[in-house]
């Protein structure tokens, strides 16, 4: 039988956070096996953990949605990291994913991983069509900083910046609205609207992705990495942030990104997140 726990991410408290399902052992699981499990939790993500292609690292690990597989994604490394180093795996980690390997360190409860995969940009989505995802009247969208954009570090997402944390709360997603920006700015399965305030070097952050099964995920540390690259990109330096995510949803989350910026670019971008497992168990099937 295949172990499994459930960790929940981004948190220092149980039933917080975002949970994740870590399969260990998954060699024997082929990639329909991994989908039709991934939607039996209808976790945002669980990983499959298998042996590394390159013996000098970790782990090959898969990332599944309940509707498509990942290259990459934040809580996912996070929590298979911590998973990993409860099981005696190491402090000092690299995993393979789908963007390349990522190296993570795991000290005290709290893992932080690496990416250098460099920032893309993609279409800056119209204002008002932002707005009718939300459901928020177009002067709540915040543009002085950016307008609505693509861009990711492995995964691509469209981050729109809020005027007021009210209006931040009061979000109430339009599916149809969401099938049609998917539809012209990236796909039914991967298209997730990323918005947040901002004070300084805090976040308070919300993402939804409901053509991707996801009606509102708690903590989305692929997003968080992309936002502190191209904030970084936008300000032309080093950057630190603090990403308050899932209190609207009540599943509090913290997460934790530096981003090292250098001849024009980032160089880097580190997130960092605590976990709690919460369960354990056995496929039987």
């Amino acid at each position: 039988m295949t172990a499994y726990a459930v960790y929940d991410v981004f948190t220092d408290r149980p039933f917080a956070g975002n949970p994740l399902a870590v399969v260990f052992d998954a060699e024997t699981l082929g990639t329909q096996a991994m989908a039709a499990i991934a939607r039996e939790f209808n976790f945002s993500e669980t990983t499959f953990v298998l042996p590394p292609e390159d013996p000098a690292h970790t782990a090959k690990v898969r990332i599944f949605t309940p509707s498509a597989e990942l290259p990459f994604a934040g809580h996912p490394t996070v929590g298979t990291a911590l998973a990993l180093e409860a099981r005696g795996k190491g402090a000092e980690q690299v995993l393979e994913l789908g963007v390349g390997p990522i190296p993570v360190t795991v000290a005290g409860g709290r893992a932080e991983f690496v990416t250098r995969t460099p920032l893309t940009r993609g279409a800056s989505p119209d204002i008002a069509r932002v707005a009718a995802c939300l459901g928020l009247p177009e002067c709540a969208i915040r543009t002085a900083a950016h307008p609505p954009q693509m861009a990711g570090v492995g995964l691509s997402f469209c981050f729109a910046e809020i005027a007021e944390r009210e209006s931040l709360a009061a979000v109430v997603t339009n599916l149809a609205a969401f099938r049609e920006a998917a539809d012209l700015y990236s796909d039914r399965a991967n298209f997730g609207l990323f918005c947040y305030t901002r004070a300084g070097s805090t976040v308070q952050a919300r993402m939804f992705a409901p053509t991707g099964g996801i009606p509102e995920d708690p903590a989305t540390g692929s997003a968080s990495a992309a936002l502190t690259a191209y904030l970084a990109t936008l300000e032309a330096g080093d950057l630190a942030l603090t990403i308050h995510q899932g209190e609207d949803m009540g599943r509090p989350s913290r997460i934790e990104t530096r981003a090292e910026f250098a001849d024009g670019a980032v160089r880097s971008v580190a997130v960092a997140g605590r976990a709690r497992k919460v369960m354990e168990g056995h496929l039987t099937a």
